[in-house]
């Protein structure tokens, strides 16, 4: 059974409202996964970009796996012993939204304003001194596709926080519930995977590594929470 609309990621409310269209999640998730990197290649072959192919592929990958982790945290916490107000507040506000579209303005003011001024552009090291429409439509496009994978863990992790100082669970929940804060830790672990591209653009760099350490200490912290603030056996018995 689907699950419903407000206790969905806005990724799961686009794919279970396209219409006559039933796909399983990992049908969905392999579909992304081959549409995009079909279209890597392609462009890659006929404007000879290979080398911005890698970085492309990458890129792809860790969206993917983005998808992976985000229908693991979702299942995760829509299991019925979880607290109403975490899965209203997780789901329903679409922060991760708000969160996704302010880095993608970030990181577009970023390619295309900030950098031009400061050295070789990463646009232009990817792309040559004259890009192909069609390969930075995809770029923005996969882009987009990592800042609300990005927004969506950073807001789990929040989530993760707040959820375990409010309250306390008994040893199976916070056990269910540590399982998603370390499916949102792998989640902010994997876009590591991206540092060798950036190494030469330190602001970029900077940031993606800002993230992923937030994440992994915020995250961290909710762990620390759960097991501190576990009920008992007798507790949860009484």
């Amino acid at each position: 059974m689907r699950p419903e609309y407000g206790e969905t990621w806005a990724y799961e409310s686009i794919i279970g409202a396209l219409p006559g269209v039933d796909l399983a999640e990992g049908t969905a998730i392999a579909i992304q996964l081959v549409v995009f990197e079909v279209a890597v290649l392609v462009l890659a072959w006929y404007y000879d970009l290979w080398n911005a192919a890698i970085a492309g592929t990458a890129a792809v990958v860790v969206a993917a796996v983005g998808s992976i982790e985000m229908l693991r945290i979702s299942r995760i916490a829509r299991a019925p012993e979880t607290p109403e107000p975490y899965r209203r507040l997780l789901f329903s506000s679409s922060i991760e939204v708000v969160l996704a579209v302010l880095a993608f303005v970030a990181l577009i003011t970023h390619l295309f304003v900030f950098d031009p001024r400061t050295g070789e552009p990463l646009i232009e090291v990817l792309f040559g001194t004259e890009a192909p429409i069609l390969v930075v439509y995809l770029m923005l496009l996969v882009l987009w596709d990592l800042c609300y994978r990005i927004g969506t863990g950073w807001w789990a992790a929040v989530v993760a926080l707040w959820r375990s100082g409010r309250y306390r669970f008994e040893p199976a929940t916070a056990a269910t519930l540590r399982q998603a804060d370390r499916e949102t830790l792998l989640f902010g672990v994997v876009q590591l995977v991206l540092v060798p591209f950036l190494l030469d653009h330190p602001v970029l760099l900077v940031a993606l590594l800002g993230h992923v350490v937030a994440v992994t200490v915020v995250t961290s912290a909710s762990l620390a929470l759960l097991r501190l603030r576990e009920l008992s056996t007798e507790t949860a018995s009484a």
